[in-house]
């Protein structure tokens, strides 16, 4: 056949043309989704009119050219490839056009189109090549341009319906392995400083990814194509729509910018389509945050509903799995439970946030997914729940649920990303999306949030060394629901952007705790937190080891439960701010900082006591909260208590133990009980005498009670503020509540000495086996007589054993030591107290060291038990 040579002259006039007006026109109104349609109609015109000039009747009538991809879904951006479908009826026409096909190939390039095309014949586009997936995508995204109709009729109604539904499972997995590989390859992340709007999660090729597998699980399930193809993926809110139509104009944007098929928005480009507010309703000058704002939320939209579809690829099943039962209700809701997705029956109502938050607590606990059917419907339901927002107990009992499970950043984002977290929190709201445009803030701020309560979670299973030293703080944290609440909440201020954040935060945290009916020491403790967040972080910034920092440090935090939650936030806060904020050496700062504060926090425990007349701060306070007939007393009970028992308390509980002091007359011992959550807190007030810890301490362990904390305190009256915080092994308050009178008069009578500690030991020693010990600990003593100024200091690492506490206590008794302060903790088996003592108002010689140490080391050792006991 003798080959084909085009005229197309007039063809690359009209084309320059037709984008000249193409580019002004969406320069002019900024809309993108408009100029990829123009454009592609413009490229029709010019491709049939090309076919019509280099072919015959003979290769009409066996041949046909489709829009395929891009193209064929009229997505055609100023600079994109042009991919076209050649088909043939058989082997013998496509010989015969050969040089037609050229011939348009040749002519599109030199009219300025950058061909990509494909050649089949029927035969051929009815096979499946798993190695060459992207043919059979493009394939999905077809129209018919010039030809034989019905041979592309064949195609559409037969052929490639055919081949789709009999390899659906071999093209849903490989479309799904190539989405995850590219999330891969982009972090998994939508947050990007330069995001490529085609490939990046959340970008046009997520979009189309989702509209793929629409329409893969319409045709399996109707065996047709949809009568419209954009049908399969509309949404009632229109928010994919509305996504699609912002990036739309972005990339042609981008495209215009550059000259060339480029989509990487980098930092100029942003402040370039802010300023021409691109792919917004108002137009003008934008600010560059708000517009990437915008971007992020819009690509939130897409990526989720991306993987959503994903998720809903039916998983490998095996033999037993089929005669498991698949669909199972989820008692007291509307939704049901399919494989690991919560889906929604077709029948289902909402009347109550109940079983939503329901939902929502057994994602955060196992990690399960909702369906798009039940995401659309619980947005669909929001304006009736609105109207009746839950709060109180009833709303924090749920929170408090979805905080603690393991998965509760997952389920977060799902909250946020259906209107039902600013629905429970609209503190939340100013934060959504919100960008903080630096080089450094790789996330915005809910995602920041949402990744640092993520990274708490982590510890669980530790990763880094530097994790695993961190992971040792997490146990001992009093209410892990408190601190993740204030986590949740602590950078809600930055949607105010006026002020220092930190301060914002606590205002607006305060009103959600308000309505959540915390009572003043949790408020407190939360706010407390989500004020000093930042102090950690300001203090690393100059030298850890300079004394003054570290003092100046634990002045502000006042205790060692602050330092430690704002130890693990300030690891989770960096983590948050982008993948390589903490670094190794940043990683081991804060522990060396850790170290250096705790270390100062136990070394002058006790070297400042507090004295109204140097600060009457602390008595003005709880004087406001007492008859003024009890000044003087109070005064006289708050002189010379140490600062960290002042600091580490609410005035209210400083109120009650006065209260406690002022019945010492009426009662020589005054005991206190309540629940702490896992713990009990145990608070014996009474007046000092030789032994009383010990005898405390024995009393516990007599009843099988593991002490986790103690402190001792005494003021200069001589009155004994004694608190230990244990776990109840054995549940016998719990389970017996007659039990917990019982329980508080033998701590009365063994401290009044009514009772013999020992005589109770010994009825309850059944009580003292704890099983084989896992972990040997060797037994450690440190004296250090010059960190405090009047007192030597003892640091006990032993064996966590039941009694271990009292035998301390008994030998330091025997050793005439008065204990001034003592700081008990527990870590695994690991025992670590430490014990502020004078013997006759004096420090410790060395001599008196030297036999308290060795007389302590033979009674801790004789109460070891054998590893293989």
């Amino acid at each position: 056949m003798n080959s084909v040579v085009l005229a197309v002259d007039d063809l690359r006039e009209q084309y320059t043309r037709e984008m000249a007006l193409v580019r002004q026109t969406c320069e002019r109104t900024g809309e993108g989704t408009a100029a990829i349609r123009r454009r592609s109609a413009v490229v029709d015109r010019i491709i049939v009119e090309m076919w019509r000039r280099a072919s015959t009747d003979l290769i009409q009538q066996n041949a046909a050219v489709l829009a395929i991809g891009g193209y064929g879904r009229k997505d055609l951006f100023p600079y994109s490839d042009i991919d076209i479908l050649f088909i043939f009826s058989d082997d013998r026409a496509e010989a015969r056009c050969r040089e037609a096909v050229r011939a348009v190939i040749q002519g599109m390039w030199d009219v300025g189109l950058r061909a990509s095309p494909t050649s089949r014949t029927l035969k051929e586009a009815s096979r499946f090549d798993p190695d060459n997936i992207e043919f059979t995508l493009a394939t999905l995204d077809r129209r018919f341009l010039a030809g034989h109709f019905p041979l592309y009729q064949q195609l559409h109604q037969s052929v490639l319906p055919g081949l789709v539904l009999s390899e659906w499972n071999p093209i849903t997995q490989k479309l799904s392995e190539l989405a995850r590989v590219r999330h891969a390859k982009y972090g998994n992340t939508i947050f990007h400083l330069e995001p490529n709007l085609k490939e990046c999660p959340g970008g046009l090729r997520d979009f189309h990814l989702a509209v793929w597998f629409a329409l893969l699980f319409q045709l399996k399930e109707t065996r047709e194509w949809p009568r419209q193809r954009g049908s399969v993926f509309q949404s009632a809110r229109g928010d994919a729509e509305a996504a699609f139509d912002f990036l739309a104009s972005a990339r042609s944007f981008l495209h215009f910018r550059h000259g060339r098929d480029d989509n990487v928005l980098d930092w100029q480009s942003q402040d370039e389509a802010a300023s021409q507010s691109i792919g917004l309703e108002t137009r003008g000058t934008a600010d560059p945050s708000y517009w990437m704002r915008t971007y992020f939320r819009h690509a939130r939209v897409i990526y989720r509903r991306a993987a959503l579809l994903m998720e809903h690829l039916p998983a490998p099943v095996s033999f037993y799995r089929q005669f498991r039962r698949r669909r199972t209700p989820i008692p007291g809701t509307d939704f049901l439970l399919d494989q690991g997705r919560i889906d929604i029956q077709p029948a289902g109502e909402f009347t109550d946030t109940a079983a939503i938050l329901r939902i929502f607590s057994l994602m955060a606990t196992h990690g399960y997914m909702l369906s798009q059917a039940a995401e659309d419907r619980i947005t669909d339901a929001l304006p009736a729940l609105a109207i009746h927002i839950p709060e109180g107990p009833y709303l924090w009992n749920a929170l408090r649920e979805v905080l603690l499970g393991p998965h509760a950043a997952h389920t977060l984002r799902t909250m946020h990303a259906l209107g039902v977290l600013e629905m429970l929190i609209p503190e939340f709201h100013g934060i959504d999306a919100l960008v903080i445009r630096d080089s450094y803030h790789r996330y915005t701020v809910d995602e920041h949030t949402f990744l640092a309560i993520d990274n708490v979670h982590g510890l669980r299973q530790p990763g880094h060394e530097f994790e695993r030293r961190l992971a040792q703080l997490l146990p001992e944290i009093d209410r892990l629901d408190l601190f993740l609440l204030a986590l949740l909440l602590h950078d809600t201020g930055k949607g105010r952007r006026t002020g220092e954040h930190a301060s914002q935060s606590v205002e607006l945290a305060a009103s959600f705790l308000a309505r959540l009916d915390l009572d003043a020491e949790e408020r407190e403790s939360v706010l407390n937190l989500i004020r000093l967040h930042l102090e950690m972080s300001n203090a690393m910034r100059r030298d850890i080891f300079d004394h003054e920092n570290v003092r100046a440090f634990a002045d502000k935090i006042g205790s060692p439960q602050m330092l430690k939650m704002l130890t693990i936030m300030t690891f989770a806060d960096i983590k948050a701010v982008n993948p390589d904020a903490l670094t190794p050496w940043k990683a081991e700062n804060l522990w060396q900082f850790y170290i250096s504060t705790a270390n100062f926090l136990d070394r002058s425990v006790d070297a400042v006591r507090y004295h109204a007349a140097i600060d009457p701060t602390l008595l003005n306070r709880i004087r406001a909260m007492v008859p003024a007939a009890q000044y003087d007393e109070l005064r006289q009970f708050l002189e010379g208590l140490p600062q960290r028992y002042l600091q580490t308390r609410l005035p209210e509980q400083i109120r009650h133990h006065f209260q406690m002091a002022l019945d010492l007359d009426k009662d020589p011992v005054q005991v206190d009980l309540r629940p702490a959550r896992q713990l009990y807190d145990l608070t014996v007030i009474t007046r000092d005498r030789p032994g009383l810890f010990a005898d405390m301490a024995g009393a516990l362990a007599a009843w099988g009670m593991n002490i986790v904390r103690a402190g001792a305190y005494s003021n200069d009256a001589g009155v004994i503020v004694d608190s230990f915080h244990f776990t109840d092994v054995f549940r016998t308050i719990e389970l017996n509540p007659s039990e917990k009178e019982r329980f508080l008069r033998n701590i009365h009578d063994v401290v009044a000495q009514r009772v013999s500690v020992q005589q109770l030991l010994a009825s309850r020693s059944h009580l003292n086996y704890t099983g084989n010990i896992k972990v040997e600990v060797a037994t450690r003593l440190d004296f250090d007589s010059e960190s405090s100024t009047h007192a030597t200091l003892l640091q006990v690492i032993a064996q966590d054993l039941p009694g271990l506490l009292r035998h301390i206590a008994l030998t330091l008794s025997r050793h005439q030591c008065n204990i001034k302060v003592a700081l008990i903790d527990t870590e695994g088996e690991t025992a670590i107290d430490v014990f502020y003592l004078t013997s006759n108002g004096e420090k410790l010689s060395p001599e008196a060291q030297k036999a308290l140490a060795a007389d302590l080391t033979l009674a801790l050792e004789s109460m070891r038990v054998p590893a293989n006991a």
